[in-house]
């Protein structure tokens, strides 16, 4: 702990690596409360694999990775959007299509790309380390677009995802804010690119709100709560790492799993122990 304090104190990359997460748990808490209410964890899981797809190709052609990402990443969702409401094809159908094809056209251009890219496996892996300045102010601005997206449209966000049939009869276009909330998740993944990695980050995107569904239904406290924790999480997963060495964003899952058992734990015992006093006779 005190070589972690003593790191974060001297070294520059370990001070950008807690923005990052802390950036990257504020998205990541606003977009995983409405990933956990609308139950869209697969498609979620379906548009983060296809950014594996826009990452080779933007590494075969010399570009940015990170740039090819968020534009594959918004364009699987609007594509998985359309083709379900449109023509009204099967999430699972949707999620296998779309998962392996990503993966496999990314692998593709990865193949055919001159020499080695060890970075790469970070962002497959991720690896919170290797965070720059740059991504920083990249992960702000994502940021900030999600908080004014929701901002200006919570209410239609809100009715969307609990009932979209009330939704229709109060005049809200279920379709467009269907397809801006798989954006908004697209834009989520991108965040959590280099903190977890392609691999693990529907963990990070859904754990945190599903630990905080389990006390709260309020839509802005669950939001607050998936915030807090996303954060706890992954400044305690980054501290556990670093003495042992370990792999920064399979730690920071790990721990997130843990809070998520921890939290079912302790709303089951809740629960039981309000049914005790329920039938707990008088006097």
């Amino acid at each position: 702990m005190f070589e972690f304090i003593n790191a974060l104190m001297q070294y520059r990359f370990m001070q950008l690596a807690l923005v990052a997460c802390l950036l990257a748990s504020i998205g990541c808490g606003i977009v995983g409360a409405f990933v956990v209410v609308k139950r869209v964890s697969s498609l979620s899981g379906g548009i983060a694999h296809t950014v594996l797809a826009g990452m080779g190709i933007a590494y075969f052609f010399g570009g940015s990775p990170m740039l090819g990402a968020a534009i594959t990443a918004l364009l699987s969702a609007v594509l998985i959007g359309l083709i379900k409401l449109k023509w009204k094809q099967e999430e699972d159908i949707l999620i296998a299509a779309f998962w392996s094809i990503g993966m496999a056209i990314g692998v593709l251009f990865i193949a055919k790309t001159p020499g080695y890219n060890v970075n790469l496996m970070s962002y497959l892996f991720g690896n919170v380390l290797l965070v720059s300045s740059s991504d920083t102010i990249h992960m702000f601005i994502l940021d900030v677009a999600i908080i004014v997206t929701v901002i200006l449209s919570y209410k239609q966000f809100l009715a969307m995802s609990f009932d979209e049939e009330f939704a229709r009869i109060r005049g809200v276009n279920v379709e467009l804010f269907y397809i801006l909330l798989l954006s908004m998740i697209a834009l989520t993944v991108v965040l959590l690119i280099q903190i977890v990695g392609l691999i693990l980050i529907m963990a990070l995107l859904v754990l945190p709100a599903a630990s905080a569904a389990q006390f709260v239904r309020s839509l802005p406290k669950m939001m607050l709560i998936a915030i807090l924790i996303s954060i706890g999480v992954t400044f305690s997963g980054l501290t556990i790492a670093y003495q042992p060495d370990l792999p920064a964003g399979a730690t920071i899952v790990v721990v997130s799993g843990f809070v998520y058992i921890l939290s079912i734990t302790v709303q089951r015992f809740l629960i039981k122990r309000q049914k005790r006093n329920l039938v707990r006779p008088a006097g």
